[in-house]
């Protein structure tokens, strides 16, 4: 996402939101008295992570690495502090070096994505296989359409059916929070709770979006492998998962840039159609973490900008 001013980046976490730059990153969460807590961090330099960043269809692989270390630090602090009531807190102890620590986070959530998409990536291979048995269902083509479509039931159904739990509803509305404040600044509105309630919950550059990319994305990409026989199939996924996530990350890059062009907006509908799912409209106490947030990441730029000036 990005600002008149500078490249800002949102993210929803447990009664809270997320918001970072290039070089900061501020959480807002609502604690249970009502109150609202910040968590500022300031992001570390990451000479290899900025040099792979910048390398096209590897850079995505280098942004999930660094987007999983930072985000879950948040989530952390998010999922530490919002049901613990204020004066009750324990000392963080501090047993890791911070570099470790990052390394550590950065695993696990990479891990994580990885485990997910091989899921959602094998068992709908290995489900449409089974319609091969079908001659008018066995071809190549209609075997990968097959695939894909099982694939986006999984994913709607998955994101619909998670929705509905009191937890994630909530964690979808205070991503629709940080959605409407973003559109709010873009347009140049005052940032106040009315004028980001009547912005939109959905944003091009959702990295939500990414899932349903690489659906649309692995289905050109696997085209030119072989769907038979089944082990064969199975390999080849799994071969070219790292493929289908870069590219995939490159769709994402080029509908940030499609988003003004006449023409070439339609790239972005599969992403904002998902959002109607990974995002709900919030309230206004929700808002207002939001937007507690993004002001406060406002406020360390400018000291940043201030103490660099003398």
């Amino acid at each position: 996402m990005k600002t008149a001013k500078a490249p800002v980046g949102g993210q929803a976490i447990v009664e809270g939101v997320m918001f970072q730059n290039a070089t900061h990153a501020v959480s807002a969460i609502r604690r249970n008295d009502d109150t609202i807590e910040t968590f500022e961090q300031q992001k570390p330099l990451r000479p290899r992570i900025a040099a792979g960043k910048k390398i096209p269809l590897l850079r995505g692989l280098f942004a999930l690495v660094e987007s999983s270390a930072n985000g879950a630090s948040h989530m952390n602090f998010a999922s530490d502090r919002y049901g613990v009531n204020p004066g009750e807190e324990e000392p963080e102890e501090q047993h890791q070096g911070q570099l470790t620590k990052w390394l550590g986070v950065a695993f696990i959530g990479v891990l994580s994505f990885f485990f997910g998409k091989l899921l959602f990536t094998l068992l709908p291979a290995f489900l449409a296989s089974l319609f091969s048995y079908f001659p008018e269902l066995s071809g190549h083509f209609i075997q990968n359409v097959l695939e894909a479509l099982i694939k986006l039931t999984l994913l709607f159904s998955y994101l619909y059916v998670i929705s509905l739990t009191p937890l994630v509803k909530r964690l979808f509305q205070y991503h629709g929070a940080e959605h409407k404040v973003i559109n709010c600044v873009e347009a140049g509105q005052p940032l106040t709770v009315e004028n980001v309630r009547k912005s939109s919950r959905l944003h091009y550059r959702c990295g939500s979006s990414f899932l349903i990319f690489t659906v649309i994305v692995g289905f050109f990409v696997y085209l030119v492998v072989p769907t038979d026989p089944l082990w064969l199939r199975l390999v080849c996924r799994i071969a070219l998962l790292p493929v289908v996530i870069g590219l995939s990350f490159e769709v994402l890059q080029l509908t940030n840039k499609a988003q003004n062009i006449k023409g070439l907006r339609v790239i972005a509908l599969p992403g904002l159609w998902l959002q109607y799912l990974t995002t709900k409209e919030p309230d206004d106490s929700q808002i207002e973490v939001a937007i507690y947030a993004f002001e406060a990441l406002e406020k360390q730029e400018h000291n940043l900008h201030e103490n660099a000036l003398g």
